[in-house]
């Protein structure tokens, strides 16, 4: 029975590693399977979903106003999928997470989505949002905060390492902008601690 999953964490928690591990296993047993990602994160060139481990594949791109749905049933018509797999889903829109829901039902493929829960005000990514909603089962990715604890948030910082906490929700970037904290950091860093 296909299903709608969301692989969700902050950042550096290892996302795109496991989905291309989980792509690479299908492959390995001759089962094909669909790789995309938002067009608007190209740090690790066009068309291509990269791991900071250095592993990398190559995939097709979505946009904001992509039909999915139509897109998954045009590349079913070229041949069975195993599972379609999807980065940066923070950036899906809620009516491509619907299309993505509306695939797994009636057209009976796996959709794993990966990507991140909350942006760097703690707000949810509305992608993010409606994959929670939506989601069939839901599966966090781990990382570590400085302090050794679960980190759950991340902050924007500037070029020379101060927190931001006014900004767009998207600005693309990676260790050079944005580091995973606990909770209680990411309230120290952003100023939400009461003085002691």
């Amino acid at each position: 029975m296909a299903k709608l999953y969301f692989h969700y964490s902050t950042m550096n928690a290892g996302k795109s590693t496991l989905l291309l591990q989980a792509s690479y296993n299908y492959r390995e047993r001759g089962m094909d399977t669909y790789l995309i990602t938002a067009k608007l994160d190209d740090r690790v060139g066009k068309g291509r979903i990269g791991s900071r481990i250095g592993i990398g594949a190559e995939a097709d791109t979505f946009r904001a106003g992509d039909d999915l749905f139509a897109r998954l049933e045009a590349r079913l018509a070229e041949g069975p999928l195993a599972c379609v797999f999807i980065d940066e889903a923070q950036f899906l829109t809620p009516d491509q997470v619907w299309q993505l829901a509306r695939a797994v039902d009636d057209l009976s493929v796996p959709v794993m989505c990966y990507g991140l829960r909350v942006d760097f005000q703690g707000k949810l990514f509305p992608g993010s949002a409606t994959l929670l909603a939506l989601a069939d089962e839901m599966r966090e990715a781990r990382t570590i905060c400085h302090c050794g604890k679960k980190a759950t948030m991340v902050a924007r910082q500037d070029d020379q390492g101060r927190v931001l906490v006014d900004g767009a929700q998207v600005q693309i970037g990676g260790n050079e902008s944005y580091v995973s904290l606990c909770r209680r950091h990411w309230r120290e860093a952003v100023g939400d601690l009461p003085a002691n």
